[in-house]
């Protein structure tokens, strides 16, 4: 029984070692997490793939290289972070915004986004046709998957005029510059296409976020890249100011001319 007992134990710790083991930390770090580590120059045979990170590589080109890798995996369906990564590549369904009821679901962008769970789990894709959206808008936390898609940079535009003076906020005291944007994102895997955000324009709060084709207009304070891991795509940033400020870590790529 002693014996028995002794191996029940030992089996027992062999397991917990296997689980609570650390995974490997060969590969890069920070937001790489789905890329294989890179093998060492001359390792392998003839037909296998180039080192992720050349041997010569500079600091810059690795850190570089790391961030368009984990831009192309957040893109694409083998990513793990949740297990069923279909269902979030792909629009679960479609809301519209249209200033004219008759044309769309909504005619603001907030009813639109305030129309979803609460805890969002599925990509919504909410279109915005053409017009001038006078309104302030927030996205939760918990409202993630969420791709706002507007008819135009220069067609679709949301504007509101708040600065961090504005004296609206509790209890009649400066709003200050966190809670003056005109649009707020707080939730992941936000993404943004074809669209203009004017005044101190956007405030990203959130991991996982991209923007393509969009415009923000503003004077100071235009861009508030809070805090996490952004992709900017063929957008112009227009300022005078901090147009672009925070402690988000951001890749802009493609960009056009950034100040006036």
């Amino acid at each position: 029984m002693g014996m028995r007992r002794a191996r029940f134990l030992a089996c027992i710790a062999m397991a917990a070692i296997v689980l609570l083991a650390p995974p490997s930390t060969c590969g890069v770090a920070g937001h790489s997490r789905g890329l294989r580590p890179g093998r060492s120059a001359g390792a392998g045979g003839a037909g296998d793939p180039p080192p992720l990170f050349p041997v010569n590589a500079t600091r810059a080109e690795m850190i570089e290289r790391q961030f368009m890798e984990w831009v192309r995996y957040m893109g694409g369906l083998r990513h793990s972070t949740f297990q069923h990564a279909l269902a979030r590549a792909f629009p679960s369904y479609s809301l519209v915004v249209d200033k004219n009821p008759a044309f769309g679901d909504f005619t603001t962008i907030q009813a639109a986004i305030d129309s979803l769970p609460v805890i969002n789990l599925v990509r919504v894709v909410i279109r915005v046709n053409a017009g001038t959206y006078t309104e302030k808008v927030s996205i939760s936390a918990m409202r993630a998957f969420i791709t706002l898609e507007g008819a135009g940079a220069d067609s679709t535009i949301v504007q509101w005029g708040d600065t961090a003076d504005s004296p609206t906020g509790p209890k009649g005291r400066p709003l200050g510059t966190f809670n003056s944007a005109t649009f707020a994102v707080n939730a992941q895997y936000f993404l943004a296409r074809n669209i203009t955000f004017k005044a101190v324009a956007l405030r990203v709060s959130a991991d996982n976020a991209a923007f393509v084709g969009c415009k923000f207009l503003g004077a100071q304070d235009t861009l508030y890249d809070h805090s996490g891991r952004h992709y900017y795509k063929e957008c112009y940033i227009e300022g005078s100011v901090d147009f672009i400020f925070g402690n988000a870590l951001s890749l802009y790529e493609e960009r056009k001319p950034l100040f006036r």
